[in-house]
């Protein structure tokens, strides 16, 4: 079977968002700690009121020296802005201070003196302003020790800096609030995230199954009423789902990396667009399918027959999937895909319009989760053997993108195009993405497609393989699987909120746990022999179950 015009070039693009990213976008310069010098970094909210009316709100980065921000706005003060004169601030300021916020340029000197001058010169708090958009994190130098600065110290990025100069040049009054409100331990859009992507597994895997037991009856009934091996040879191998050979899954990493580098190198917002443009002709073809077949009564998508013909409010529904029209350059089309095509094209497009608002993740979700889903139907590894030999692949892959491809390209690779750097977008298209609701930094948690789909592919392989081998769910290998992604996949949680909410490669963590499970059992029970090189249980010829069967009624 082919894949649906755009699912294919979709599905490797989302291999290229394998990581949770954070939003913290500084640089992460480790540093020893010392006295005075041991605070820990926090993002830092700056809003701003110009001649007493609010107007834009920053977010900063504490530095490691310096007293603790208050956490809760109403406890923060309203604090007039001066600008430093020299602006670098590395030596004693011209004009004189009585306790305003200094706001300075970085450079010329260390952090640690630019707010020791600020602090003497009577100064109640420093804004450093960073020469790029991202921040950076300020901590002291290697030789300074017993570090005593008694103001807060702040670095804003570039955009901010020119802002508030702009207006205190135009004889305005700015003044701002500095505080650090704290983040919730467990947000609950990482729970809904988390329920999303086991729940789509789970939907995806039954499909699969059901769909792999339903092409082994029909197998077995050719090959029992099949008059010459002719009739047999013909109708094996027809099912419409694609396998991954071992070649296949080494070199799908091998083009995912190239990919993911030309994401890199040409992210910019005419890129973006394009994707946009083919995730929205992929997320059309796939959300028709999905209601053509959920409106027709029929229960299984790909190679499936059985249809609820005792649903009433199916038939309609049924006739119109039964009738066609022939359109221009599009063939014969029956009158029920031809009633809901124009749904799913305005569903798309009005996602692509207004996916800068703050109620797209929704449409994204919807067509995201059509495309997983589908991938992992028509996708399939034939044995562990391939399983392993892909999840291993893609486990270094998301290693090396994540954390290793810093030393050559300054940054991460996999965070850059998952966030959407350099694209004046707020990420690309292949994600799944949830806005945390109670978080006080907002943003969103996300999750890439490939993060789902390459442990998915494992999962829907184990129960395939019970349902074929009529195991009970506890004896079998799906419940484990299952257990197994989930766990690893709230391993990455709680590792990305341990990392001050620094990018994590989901599969670092899922791939041990949801491999490792699936070999430890079946090398316990034996089965491993089988599962590593055929992938599904022997199966005795249909007639030799007939022979048997005659032998044992003569008995």
């Amino acid at each position: 079977m082919v894949l649906p015009h755009g699912v294919f070039l979709l599905f490797m693009l989302s291999s290229a968002t394998l990581a949770l990213a954070g939003d913290i976008v500084h640089h992460d310069d480790v540093a020893p700690r010392r006295p005075g010098c041991e605070n820990n970094f926090v993002l830092v909210k700056v809003p701003t009121w110009i001649d007493g009316v609010e107007n834009s709100e920053y977010v900063g980065v504490g530095a490691r020296f310096g007293p603790t921000l208050e956490s809760k706005e109403k406890r923060a003060n309203h604090t007039r802005v001066v600008m430093a004169d020299p602006p670098d601030c590395c030596s004693k300021p011209k004009n004189k201070l009585t306790s305003e916020i200094i706001v300075v340029q970085r450079g010329k000197c260390s952090f640690t003196t630019k707010a020791n001058i600020a602090e003497e010169a009577g100064a109640s708090a420093i804004l450093i302003i960073n020469y790029r958009t991202e921040l950076f994190k300020m901590v002291c130098e290697e030789n300074e020790t017993d570090v005593d600065i008694g103001i807060p110290a702040v670095m804003l990025p570039q955009y901010a800096g020119l802002n508030i100069e702009k207006h205190i040049k135009n004889n305005s009054t700015v003044s701002v609030q500095l505080y650090s409100p704290l983040r919730p331990l467990v947000d609950v859009a990482e729970v809904f995230l988390w329920l999303m992507a086991v729940g789509t597994i789970l939907c995806a895997s039954y499909w699969s199954a059901w769909t792999a037991r339903e092409a082994a009856i029909e197998q077995e009934k050719l090959l029992k009423d099949a008059s010459d091996e002719y009739l047999s040879t013909q109708n094996v191998g027809s099912s419409g789902y694609v396998e991954i050979s071992t070649v296949a899954a080494i070199l799908f990493v091998v083009i995912a990396s190239c990919f993911l580098v030309m994401l890199y190198k040409l992210m910019s917002f005419w890129f973006v667009e394009v994707l946009v443009v083919l995730f929205c002709i992929g997320g059309v073809e796939l959300l028709n399918l999905y209601i053509f077949y959920v409106l027709s009564g029929t229960a299984n998508l790909f190679g499936g027959s059985f249809i609820m013909q005792n649903v009433y409010s199916f038939r309609w529904f049924q006739h119109a999937a039964q009738t066609f029209v022939k359109i221009p350059f599009f063939g014969a089309v029956s009158y029920l895909t031809f009633a809901v095509t124009p749904f799913c094209i305005v569903f798309a497009v009005i996602w692509a319009v207004y996916r800068r608002a703050s109620f797209a993740w929704i449409g994204q979700d919807i067509l995201g989760i059509t495309l997983i889903i589908t991938v992992l139907q028509i996708v399939r590894i034939p044995n562990l053997k391939v399983g392993t030999v892909l999840l291993s692949c893609a486990f270094l892959y998301d290693i090396f993108w994540v954390f290793v491809s810093k030393r050559w390209f300054h940054e991460s690779v996999m965070i850059v195009v998952a966030r959407g750097d350099k694209s004046g977008e707020d990420g690309i298209p292949m994600l799944l993405k949830i806005p945390r609701l109670f978080d006080p930094w907002g943003g969103y948690s996300i999750i890439g497609f490939g993060d789902i789909i390459l442990p998915g592919l494992l999962v829907a392989f184990s129960l395939r393989y019970d349902w074929l081998a009529k195991k009970s769910l506890r004896a079998g290998y799906f419940l484990w699987a299952m257990t197994a992604y989930g766990l690893g996949l709230l391993i990455t949680y709680v590792a990305l909120n341990l990392m001050d909410g620094h990018g994590q490669p989901a599969l670092l963590y899922i791939v041990p746990f949801t491999l490792g499970t699936f070999l430890s059992l079946g090398k316990k029970r034996g089965e491993l022999k089988i599962l590593w090189t055929r992938g599904e249980p022997e199966r005795p010829c249909p007639h030799m179950q007939e022979e048997d069967q005659q032998s044992l009624n003569q008995h």
